[in-house]
């Protein structure tokens, strides 16, 4: 779940807004850390005393220095719970917003694949069909023939597309999905496709330009269609091109340069170099929603849940994680599995997911923690939620 590539482009708000935007994000410092200090450990939204999630969340911003952590669990029998610790600003210490919107990276790959999966239930796509059948003669490239990867193996991420996110450097500009592909085809194929298994956001930039070929509608759209109005998503949405802000109530996100350099205010960035790999902006308890609605069945007929379900292993994911189609599975200590993806984008970090029975946790915290020590805490905490 922790793409480290994609911190590379953490300057994506220092460079937007140059010297104005450092200095006063260096004075948001300063300010959060008064306000900071001055915090009680914030209640939960929904019980007079703190409860195991909301002690995690508080030891998250109080012991990790996260600016702020938020929670939802929605339990087996419907009901939901939101939690809040640290400050939603650090430059005005304000409260963070109960469940806010957050940008939630590679989540985006759990809706571009079952967007894809729902045209293969409609006979639109073939799963083991070679890509070439709906982009002919775009993938090519030094060890690379989409005429021998197919749908499966890029949802799988076992196409060997090399991840064109490591050669985007830091230059400041709007992408587009093709241009991304170019990017990633002017280098060589990482593996023979289906022999070896390695995460590439390239494999979910191709998804999504065949959802658009075969649909003849915009992926936004298909998003917004299928998914988020067919099941009541009422916080979640793709952002449209140039847009940089995040439309709700939200805390907002941070990065810093180097670890112990000063947090910067990354909220708003052009998130295009993501797209069907991780440009979604929602909530935890949308999330949740979803992913209750995934594995009830209410997106996917049986036999594409069942494919999206069959899964290889991932370590990349943590030590018994194994990656379905754009689903990844994860051991809980009290027996089990959970089914989530997990996403980390510029100011933001999302972990999460559902049980068989039915419960859902998300946690998001606002910035990228080059900490493992941090992230396994909220990993923990994420499993402890389930767990209960």
């Amino acid at each position: 779940m922790r793409e480290q590539a994609w911190q590379r482009f953490r300057s994506y708000g220092r460079q937007r807004g140059g010297p104005r935007r450092a200095a006063s994000a260096a004075a948001a410092v300063a300010a959060g850390v008064i306000v900071m200090s001055a915090l009680a450990p914030p209640a939960t939204s929904t019980a007079a005393r703190p409860d195991t999630v909301q002690q995690g969340l508080n030891t998250l911003v109080h012991s990790d220095g996260v600016p702020a952590a938020l929670a939802s669990v929605k339990g087996r029998e419907g009901r939901a719970l939101t939690y809040t610790a640290g400050v939603g600003d650090l430059a005005t210490g304000s409260k963070v917003p109960r469940d806010g919107q957050l940008r939630i990276g590679s989540n985006t790959k759990m809706f571009t694949a079952v967007i894809v999966l729902q045209l293969v239930s409609e006979g639109k796509i073939g799963l083991d069909a070679p890509i070439e059948t709906y982009l002919p003669g775009l993938v090519r490239g030094e060890g690379i023939d989409g005429r021998h990867i197919t749908v499966r193996q890029l949802l799988q991420h076992t196409s060997g597309l090399p991840n064109y996110v490591p050669y985007l450097g830091d230059d400041v500009r709007h992408y587009k999905p093709l241009g991304l592909l170019d990017i990633a085809l002017q280098h060589k194929a990482d593996f023979i496709p289906g022999t070896k298994w390695k995460y590439s956001n390239t494999n979910y930039v191709l998804a999504g330009l065949i959802i658009q070929k075969v649909t003849g509608h915009p992926f936004a759209e298909e998003v917004d269609q299928r998914i988020v109005k067919r099941i009541g998503l009422r916080h979640t949405y793709f952002p449209a091109p140039g847009d940089l802000t995040i439309r709700e109530a939200h805390p907002k996100g941070y990065y810093q340069d180097s670890a112990g350099a000063p947090l910067r205010d990354g909220t708003e960035l052009d998130p295009s170099w993501g797209w069907a790999a991780g440009q979604m902006i929602s909530t935890n308890s949308d999330l949740n929603r979803f992913s209750t609605a995934l594995l009830a069945g209410r997106l996917l007929p049986a036999p594409q849940l069942a494919q999206m379900r069959t899964t290889v292993p991932a370590e990349y994911f943590g030590s018994g994680a194994r990656y379905g189609l754009g689903l990844v599975s994860k051991p809980l200590s009290c027996g089990g599995v959970y089914w989530g993806h997990g996403g980390s984008t510029t100011g933001y970090e999302t972990r999460g997911g559902v049980t068989e029975g039915g419960r859902a946790v998300n946690v998001a915290v606002t910035i990228q923690p080059a900490n493992k020590a941090t992230m396994k805490r909220v990993e923990t905490l994420v499993d402890k939620a389930l767990c209960r």
